[in-house]
């Protein structure tokens, strides 16, 4: 798929926000963890993403009630979705200087159409030492998901099935998108809303 970038500006993929709030003590604590000036950009990737990926719950697989969404509400809790991780993972990278952005696909929620369908997110991150983007899905792996962060050929969470009306969209978004930070700011109980609420496509 050929990626499309919402803006060539790479600093509007740097910019902090409300719920990428990447000054806050706790990411830049984790930051000064996981991060150190002689790693490369590819090191620094990796091992924020596998940080999330692995070490942050998502909250359909721990069957956990708690809804968050701040960068750094997800790191105290250690649990969201996949929109809460993804505003994770770009604080994560952006307080390197590392540009990330937000992507998207439509999906089944569950098994079949009948069960309707949900948005899921994931992250865009350029590599200025590769001169290009990838995308990585920090979801969570489990039975029959398998993500891993490569360069030349992705490996996402998801497998897309366009004859089941699913999409993969090729845009890299600088911001969250709007419906998936106000159905995680507007519920109460994440249960609830993985099953009944998100939104189900751009």
């Amino acid at each position: 798929m050929k990626l499309i970038l919402e803006t060539t500006n790479l600093e509007e993929y740097l910019k902090e926000s409300s719920v990428v709030n990447y000054h806050h003590p706790l990411i830049q604590e984790k930051a000064k963890q996981l991060f150190h000036n002689e790693q490369s950009d590819i090191e620094k990737v990796r091992l924020a993403f596998e940080f999330v990926r692995d070490e942050i719950a998502h909250s359909w697989d721990i069957q956990s009630s708690r809804i968050t969404c701040k960068a750094s509400d997800v790191l105290q809790f250690s649990e969201g979705i996949c929109y809460a991780k993804s505003n994770l993972l770009a604080a994560l990278l952006r307080s390197v200087d590392i540009p990330t952005g937000f992507c998207y696909q439509r999906l089944m929620i569950f098994d079949s159409p009948d069960k309707g369908y949900a948005l899921h997110a994931f992250n865009g991150v350029y590599l200025a030492s590769h001169s290009c983007w990838v995308r990585i899905d920090a979801r969570g792996n489990k039975q029959g998901v398998e993500a891993e962060f490569l360069i030349k050929h992705e490996k996402l969470a998801f497998t897309i099935h366009p004859e089941l009306n699913e999409k993969d969209y090729p845009i890299i978004f600088a911001t969250p998108h709007p419906k998936t930070i106000d159905v995680l700011q507007k519920n109460l109980h994440a249960l609830e809303m993985y099953k009944h609420h998100l939104p189900d496509e751009l």
